[in-house]
């Protein structure tokens, strides 16, 4: 396994991100709970959940699988960085979602006691909140540091001014503020590079992109379609995202067959490529798919094949791979 550091931190965490939000969902508690030490014996050590994440069976259902693996011990939370992420609404009440004090206070109580742990190592919020002045969050945040209860703060899902608003408020407080962003990031969703990656760096937060293939587009989805396996795929926003760009698909895995690899590892292989990703967010449903992923590790992309994805998928402006303004002005 590979290492980096999260951010400017000094926290080291593995360049695979194992995602937990099939477990209790689309993977069994039994299966979660392995494939989570599978995990373990491949050196991944950076574990993402939220506390929204549980289904049908209600939210906080994934972060309860994950604390009772915790409790079977062996030095299981020793190993693990733990992010889990706070915003989202977890009850009925006016109180039971967003960014106040208030909520944060409750929801951090919550994770723990589900989580079975006493810190959280990287406290995320999930979306930005746009009721919360900075202010407060910051001063909310620094109670939970004080306490013990949370170690690092990140974002998830923000736009790249609200990086630099939140990196500006916790600078006027002396704080070190966020040390990683969390967004959707793959070669069919590449908008964070206009200016979210730009900020990240500039503000040394390691980016963690969510989605890396797309919910399974880049995957090798018409390969399965035609084995008639295409599973998530299938559905949905995927379907839509599949039949509008179904050329660059068939494109993208006619290049990966001509490379030798699968799909999927040469997308994880791309973001692991580009400067200022952490990691990349893997959501394994079995064993198999968490084994796989490590070859995207060993996988080299020269220049001409990353000219190549450009080609195929070609970046969210005119003027070529370049961040905002030069990407659409000069």
């Amino acid at each position: 396994m590979e290492y980096t550091r999260l951010g400017r931190s000094g926290l080291s965490v593995s360049r695979l991100v194992l995602g937990t939000m099939n477990f209790g969902t689309r993977t069994s508690e039994a299966d979660s709970h392995a494939i989570m030490n599978r995990a373990h014996e491949h050196g991944i050590n950076f574990f993402d959940t939220a506390d929204i994440y549980g289904g049908e069976d209600g939210a906080g259902r994934t972060e309860q699988i994950i604390g009772r693996w915790f409790a079977t011990g062996g030095g299981r939370r020793d190993r693990t960085v733990l992010a889990t992420k706070v915003y989202g609404p977890m009850g009925d009440g006016p109180n039971d979602r967003g960014l106040s004090a208030l909520h944060i206070r409750r929801a951090v109580e919550a994770s723990l006691k589900r989580l079975r742990t006493d810190y959280i190592d990287l406290y995320q919020m999930h979306h930005i909140d746009r009721n919360t002045p900075w202010e407060e969050i910051w001063e909310a945040f620094s109670v939970l540091r004080e306490q013990g209860k949370v170690l690092y703060f990140g974002s998830s899902n923000f736009a790249g001014w609200h990086i630099a608003q939140a990196q500006e408020a916790a600078r006027n407080r002396h704080l070190l503020g966020l040390v990683s962003e969390q967004s959707i990031y793959n070669l069919m969703s590449r908008w964070a590079e206009l200016e979210v990656l730009p900020a990240a760096r500039e503000y040394g937060l390691g980016v963690i992109p969510w989605s890396p293939l797309h919910g399974g587009v880049l995957s090798g989805v018409l390969r399965k379609e035609r084995e008639g396996s295409a599973a998530r795929s299938g559905t949905g926003l995927w379907a839509a995202a599949l039949e509008e760009r179904r050329g660059s698909v068939e494109a993208y895995e006619k290049l990966c067959a001509d490379l030798g690899e699968d799909p999927a590892h040469v997308g994880l292989a791309w973001l692991l490529a580009q400067e200022g990703v952490t990691g990349p967010v893997i959501g394994p449903r079995t064993m198999d798919q968490l084994d796989g992923t490590l070859r995207a590790l060993e996988i080299d992309l020269d220049p001409r094949t990353l000219a190549r994805l450009d080609e195929i998928f070609p970046p969210p402006a005119p003027n070529g791979p370049k961040p905002a303004p030069e990407a659409y002005a000069w």
